[in-house]
This record gives C-alpha cells, structure tokens and sequence, in this order.
C-alpha cells in the first residue's frame, strides 16, 4: 500500500506545474488545490504569490499555515475593518494571474465547465449548482488553470456540458478561445481521482496524460461520459517524494484533512 493518499500525489502534481515567481490563485476552499499550491510555495517558490480568496501573501516564513475556513456569519460585516469594492477586484488587470483553479458540476471533453446546473431548462434544473462564482472572468483572463474535480463518475465527466461557466476549448480547436477574442490561456490539465488528463494540442480534446498509482486505463474509460484520445502509452501519475510529503504533512495541512 502506498505511504500517501490520492489528495497528497494531486497535491504534490499540481505543485511540480507552479514555479517560483508566479502569481497563484486558489479562490474557493478548494483543500487540496490550495495544498498543492502552498507546496509549491514553501517547497520550491520562495517568490510566489499567493492569492487565497482575494488576499495576496507571502507565506514562506510561516512554520505551521493555519487551516483554510471561511466565516460563515453574514453579520459579520457589519464588524469588519475594511470593504472591497466589487469593479476594483474584478478589474481585468488584476486578474491576469498565472494560474488559478476551476471545478465543476460537469466539465467536458474540450474543457468547459459548468457550476449552474443540471438540465435542459434553466427554470426546471434537475440540480442546481452554486453558480459562477467569479470562475467566468477569472478563468478568462488567468494565463492558464488547472480543471479539478472531487469525483470521476460520467455524470460529472460528460460530453457536452449543459451550460457553461468557464470555457474552456468550445466544441474544440486552438483557436477556439482566440476566435471569442478571451486573452487567457485556457485549462491545461484536468486532474481528477483516478488520473490527469492534458488537451490535444491540435483538436483540443481532452487526452489521457497519466493514471494513479493502482488505476488502469480500463478504469478511466468506464467512469468516462466520453472517448478520450488515449496514447499508445500511459505512465502513472509520479508519486509525492518524501520532502514533499514532509512539507504536506507538518506545515501546509496539519489538521490531515488530505488524509481522512
């Protein structure tokens, strides 16, 4: 049995893709996401930064980070020291970060993710998500971003997304998002419990890169809504060294919610 869990290897794959100097943005409580990214931080980027809900900081000399929680209490506004202005955050400028990260109640074969619902008719939603939440623009102007998902089930996995909040590659093409004129650079990987997918460079469809670690291809094709390009040859996902788990375990997560 290997030494780690599947949150610590995604943890330590989304690390090894952040580089020093970068601006990150984790903008939801995303925990293992934000894992990774506090990784890359104190393991290898001394000269990141890190944007955790619309706060930029260093956090390299920090010994232990403290637990990720939101506040809960809307009265808690009434209290508060200071107050964001919403067309100052969401200036386009801003947002030109280097990566950020997008999940989804569905995402489909050429990227695009969908955070409103599911079905047909918006008035009569089968399941209705939390919405965009910011992702939109975000993930717009963002230089690249990473897809992540908590599940592989084809009914998250699906060919077509019913509506979109963050697109991603369209119906397919490089040229896809160029042709809607969005600056960004689109997703690069969508990482999810069983593997990490990467997008074709010419089509744009999704493309298995690697599987974890006791996973085979047979696996990821069953719990598919759709036929990824599958090479002739899949590795498996690199597992987490022990320095990186070291970091993981005694500063970044602490309270082992990426091990429960």
């Amino acid at each position: 049995m290997p030494d780690y869990t599947t949150a610590e290897l995604i943890a330590a794959f989304l690390a090894r893709d952040l580089h020093d100097g970068e601006f990150v943005v984790v903008g939801a409580n995303l925990p293992v996401p934000r894992a990774g990214v506090l990784l890359a931080h104190l393991h290898h980027g001394p000269n990141m930064w890190i944007g955790l809900s619309a706060t930029q900081t260093s956090l390299l000399k920090e010994p232990v980070l403290e637990p990720f929680k939101f506040n809960r209490d809307f009265r808690a506004a009434k209290w508060a020291e200071s107050y964001m202005l919403h067309e100052e955050a969401f200036d386009s400028p801003k947002l030109m970060s280097d990566a950020f990260f997008v999940g989804g109640i569905q995402i489909d074969q050429y990227g695009n993710s969908n955070l409103i619902g599911v079905g047909k008719e918006y008035r009569r939603l089968a399941f209705r998500g939390p919405g965009a939440i910011g992702t939109t623009t975000v993930s717009t102007y963002t230089k690249r971003y990473y897809l992540y998902l908590n599940s592989h089930d084809p009914r998250v996995l699906v060919e077509r997304c019913d509506f979109i909040t963050s697109f991603g590659w369209g119906k397919g093409g490089a040229d896809a998002r160029q042709k809607l004129g969005l600056p960004g650079g689109g997703p690069k990987y969508c990482v999810t419990p069983l593997c990490v997918f990467d997008f074709e460079e010419r089509e744009k469809r999704m493309r298995l890169k690697s599987v974890h670690p006791g996973v085979t291809v047979e696996d990821v094709l069953a719990k598919t809504g759709f036929t990824p390009i599958v090479p002739t040859r899949v590795p498996e996902t690199e597992p987490p060294a022990a320095d990186e788990l070291a970091i993981l375990r005694r500063r970044v997560n602490v309270e082992g919610v990426l091990r429960s």
